[in-house]
C-alpha cells in the first residue's frame, strides 16, 4: 500500500484523531529495528514529527519529569532501568535529568529534551496502533466507625499476604461473604458499594469523612485474581450501555441487586493502605500529575521515562502532548498500551470513563545511552 492510500485509509477510520495520527501510522511502516524476540519494535523518529510536538507545552509536565529523575537517581548506576533487551541503566539518566532540572529554572524545557533525548515510535506486534484509556483517583464517603449507613469495608492488605504464583486467595466473591473477617484489617467503612467497587478499579482514592476531613488510599496489593471488565459483560447480556464508567455507575447504583451479582463476576480484589501527603502514588512510587502521568506496561516501557501520546480523549478532542511513565495497571498490556491519569474526582471520571482511543506512543531516552546501541541491530 502506498503511503498516500494508508493516510486516507487510516484518517478515515481514526476520525477525531486526525490526519497527523495517520501520518504517524504510515510513517511507521518503514523498516523498524528488530528487539527481544522480534515482536516488538523501537523506531527512531525525530521530535518535529511528533504529532503535536509544536502545540503541546512540555514545562507542564515538569513536575512529573522531575520527580520521576528523582526517583532514578536513588537506584545504582548500573540498575537496569525498563526491559533488558533496551539496555537502559539508571546512570544513563544522570544528566538528561541534571539538564531537565537546570531547565526547569530557565523555562527552556523544550529545548532540554531535544538535546538530551531520542523518541523512539514504540510498534507492537500488530503494528504501531494501540489502545489509550483513561483513569482517575476516586473519590467516596467513608466513616471510621461502621453503621447501617457506613457498611461496605475497605480493607488493608492480610498480614503475610503476597501475590505469589500458585497461592490460591478468595475471590471478590469470597471475600464479601466474609472469608477476610478478623483476618484483613478494615482501614474504613464506605457508605456506596458500588463507589468502593470503582476505587477497586482505579487503584487509589480520596476518602471523605463525615467531619470534612479527608484521607487518601491507594494501591497495597490484590488477592491475586485476574481483572474482568464488567463493562464487556453488561454490553453482551444487553444490560445497559457499559461503554464508560459513567454509565457503568448509573446502572449499577439503578439496579442494586442485579448489580452487586454482576460485580462479584470481577475476581480481582484490591487491598488499601493510607497515603500522606501529595498523591495517589504510582508503581514507580511517585505521586502522579493530571494529565501527564502515564500507567504503561513495563515489559516494554520503562517506568520513569518520559513519553510522547498521540490519541484522543473521551469526547473525541485529539491528545498530543509529553507524558511521564509513572504508573502500571492489570489490564495494561501491550507495548502500545497506555492509561491516562486525568485527575481526582467527577470531572477527572468525564475525561476519564469513556476513553477508549485509537493511539500511538514514542518513548524518550538518553541520548548516547546503550539503548542506542542496542535498537540499531538487525533489520525487522
Amino acid at each position: 500500500m502506498s503511503q498516500q492510500a494508508c493516510v486516507v485509509r487510516r484518517a478515515a477510520r481514526l476520525g477525531a484523531v486526525g490526519l497527523t495520527l495517520a501520518l504517524a501510522a504510515c510513517a511507521a511502516q518503514g523498516p523498524t529495528r528488530s528487539q527481544g524476540d522480534g515482536r516488538v519494535h523501537y523506531q527512531p523518529a525525530s521530535f518535529e514529527t511528533l504529532p503535536g510536538w509544536a502545540d503541546d507545552q512540555p514545562r507542564e509536565a515538569t513536575t512529573a519529569l522531575l520527580r520521576s529523575c528523582a526517583r532514578l537517581r536513588t537506584l545504582p548506576a548500573s540498575s537496569p532501568v525498563g526491559p533488558a533487551v533496551l539496555g537502559s541503566r539508571a546512570g544513563d539518566w544522570g544528566p538528561p535529568c541534571a539538564a531537565l532540572e537546570q531547565a526547569s529554572r530557565t523555562g527552556t524545557v523544550r529545548e532540554a529534551l531535544v538535546r538530551s533525548f531520542q523518541p523512539w515510535q514504540v510498534i507492537g506486534p500488530d503494528g504501531p496502533e494501540g489502545l489509550f484509556t483513561g483513569y482517575y483517583e476516586a473519590t467516596l464517603d467513608v466513616s471510621f466507625t461502621p453503621s447501617a449507613v457506613y457498611a461496605t469495608p475497605v480493607y488493608g492488605q492480610p498480614p503475610g499476604w503476597t501475590e505469589t504464583s500458585g497461592v490460591t486467595r478468595p475471590d471478590r466473591a469470597a471475600i464479601e461473604d466474609g472469608a477476610l473477617a478478623g483476618i484483613a484489617p478494615v482501614l474504613m467503612w464506605a457508605r456506596d458499594p458500588v463507589d468502593v467497587f470503582f476505587l477497586h478499579i482505579q487503584g487509589s482514592g480520596v476518602a471523605r469523612l463525615p467531619d470534612g476531613r479527608s484521607q487518601r488510599i491507594g494501591f497495597a496489593g490484590s488477592n491475586g485474581h485476574p481483572f474482568v471488565g464488567i463493562g464487556a459483560l453488561m454490553r453482551k447480556r444487553g444490560l445497559g450501555d457499559g461503554s464508560s464508567m459513567t454509565a457503568i455507575r448509573t446502572w449499577l447504583r439503578a439496579n442494586p441487586a442485579e448489580g452487586r451479582a454482576l460485580m462479584r463476576e470481577n475476581p480481582r480484589y484490591i487491598f488499601f493502605r493510607t497515603v500522606e501527603g501529595e498523591g495517589p502514588i504510582g508503581a514507580q512510587g511517585v505521586a502522579l500529575s493530571a494529565g501527564r502521568s502515564l500507567a504503561v506496561d513495563r515489559d516494554h516501557i520503562p517506568l520513569g521515562a518520559p513519553v510522547w501520546v498521540a490519541t484522543s480523549d473521551a469526547q473525541g478532542r485529539t491528545v498530543a502532548r509529553l507524558m511521564v511513565a509513572q504508573d502500571t495497571g492489570a489490564a495494561i498490556k501491550g507495548a502500545v498500551r497506555g492509561d491516562v491519569f486525568w485527575g481526582t474526582g467527577e470531572e477527572a471520571l468525564v475525561h476519564a470513563g469513556g476513553m477508549r482511543s485509537p493511539g500511538f506512543l514514542w518513548v524518550l531516552l538518553p541520548r548516547g545511552a546503550v539503548v542506542a546501541q542496542s535498537a540499531s541491530g538487525t533489520q525487522g
